[in-house]
């Protein structure tokens, strides 16, 4: 079975989650299982190699994505926390999500001024979190390898909204 059908059999779709008329859909399962959270990593890894100095995994589940890759590449991780989570100098940025808002942060000063950086997240829908966190990375100083993610929901406008950034999503379905 190839990554992409091991994320499709794994994942769960919960609708009216986290309020009514929104349909979540859940990678914990495909965390859960060894061999499944094993070919996503591989595959981001292949997809981006020798493409990143780090990689930013943006919260929550996406620190689970980039920790992983981050120790396979032997590569700096930058955690890129929900407002209020961090202490110190941080820089912030607020985006929209499709059942609310939301603020991004991250510590500046953690790389290298230029230092190339995998963003990685589970799921695109509307593109909010990965623009964000795109914004936070040039902000501090650094540049956008690409953005690597699970699963792609079609038709939200993410793609628009990352125009100009290199994303691949291993699995994208419509919305």
């Amino acid at each position: 079975m190839n990554v992409s059908e091991l994320v499709l059999e794994r994942s769960d779709t919960i609708p009216d989650f986290p309020k009514p008329g929104i349909v979540f859909r859940d990678l914990t399962p495909v965390f859960a299982d060894a061999d499944a959270f094993a070919a996503v990593i591989d595959d981001l890894a292949a997809r981006f190699s020798g493409r990143f100095d780090a990689v930013a995994g943006v919260e929550a589940r996406g620190f689970l994505l980039a920790a992983a890759l981050a120790y396979a590449a032997h590569k700096p991780l930058v955690a890129v926390r929900k407002g209020g989570k961090l202490p110190g100098d941080v820089l912030s940025e607020d985006y929209a999500l499709e059942y609310g808002s939301a603020t991004l942060e991250i510590k500046p000063g953690q790389l290298a001024a230029g230092s190339r950086v995998l963003v990685l997240d589970d799921v695109l829908a509307t593109g909010g979190s990965c623009s964000a966190a795109a914004r936070l990375i040039e902000r501090a100083g650094y540049s956008v390898a690409g953005m690597g993610l699970v699963l792609e929901l079609e038709g939200l406008g993410a793609r628009d909204k990352l125009a100009g950034y290199d994303v691949y999503a291993i699995v994208a379905e419509p919305a």
